[in-house]
């Protein structure tokens, strides 16, 4: 684990790590600064970090390399898999086997929290989700755990919102970007709606986020990953969606959500073609928008993400 704050004697560390229960102790509480990180499994910690860009602190959970410790002097490319609405940073390792994938594959796994909607952004009127994930977080890991510069990004519904739209308005900051069941144009035909809808049940005003999808469009538009595709340009990526409803199995609501999304889905990667940027897309009958189809998709585009990252397969 990294360092210790410089001052802190041996038996101050022991103390605190003693009473505190802490797997490791960090003393900055800068921006971007690891405050904390509590042991959950073998390899997973969950780290506190103090940010500016959200006004708080908030949770990441890291997966470690198996030889983190052994190698002190060797740096790890980053996976960032970002969590869905109404879910949170834990949600990988719930409903997934993320740590017994990653055995022995010389990566460090990052999922950062984006909120109780999952929609890791900038907010007209609160947090900027957006800065947290893409500059703070990767800013404590290089810092903190050793992370190299070389990155990959992918998530699930919202967190595949956020995967595509990281990579597409900050270009190059990200080797890979996959998407499973992501919102992927947010203007398509009842998106705003569902926007929305997953903001106010969070109890938030659905405007706290862009704004009116009318009277804001410039504002939806710079945060739609359609809008900005142009910026995933020599970008490796993976999209995923089922048509839900139609070719269903009857569990009528995550089908729903599917089948909306579907639309969002195939706009976002004809644009892509247009601009003939190559995208690797999976488009299957029926589906739902559940964990059920998510996990075949992730293991579907791994290949892509540990050629991106250059770990093996």
């Amino acid at each position: 684990m990294p360092h210790h704050p410089a001052g802190m004697s041996r038996r101050a560390v022991t103390r605190a790590t003693a009473a505190t229960g802490l797997a490791a102790l960090f003393g900055a509480t800068a921006a971007g600064r690891a405050r904390a990180a509590t042991r959950v499994a073998a390899r997973t910690f969950d780290v506190s970090v103090t940010s500016s860009a959200l006004g708080r602190s908030a949770p990441v959970r890291l997966i470690l390399p198996s030889d983190f410790d052994a190698q002190t002097g060797r740096t790890y490319p980053v996976l960032y898999l970002l969590h869905g609405a109404h879910d949170d940073y834990t949600s990988w390792t719930r409903e997934t086997d993320i740590e017994a994938f990653t055995e022995g594959r010389d990566l460090i796994v990052a999922m950062p929290d984006a909120g109780p909607t999952g929609i890791p952004s900038v907010w007209r009127s609160g947090p900027d989700y957006e800065t947290f994930q893409v500059q703070e977080v990767p800013a404590m890991l290089a810092r903190d755990y050793r992370a190299s510069g070389v990155r990959a990004v992918a998530g699930v519904s919202t967190g595949g919102y956020g995967a595509m739209a990281h990579a597409a308005r900050h270009p190059g900051a990200f080797t890979a970007a996959a998407s499973y069941s992501g919102i992927l144009d947010t203007t398509a035909l009842g998106v705003p709606t569902l926007v929305d809808a997953i903001v106010a049940r969070e109890n938030l005003t659905p405007a706290s986020l862009w704004g009116n999808p009318i009277f804001d469009a410039f504002v939806w538009r710079n945060f739609n990953p359609r809008a900005r595709a142009t910026g995933l340009r020599g970008t490796p990526l993976y999209v995923s969606n089922g048509s839900g409803v139609a070719g269903g199995i009857g569990d009528w609501l995550p089908e729903a959500l599917e089948s909306l999304l579907w639309p969002s889905a195939h706009l976002f990667t004809d644009t892509l073609a247009l601009l003939g940027i190559p995208v690797t897309t999976h488009y299957y009958s029926g589906g739902g928008h559940s964990w059920a189809y998510w996990k075949g998709e992730f293991a579907a585009s791994w290949p892509m993400l540990a050629g991106a990252l250059g770990v093996p397969e």
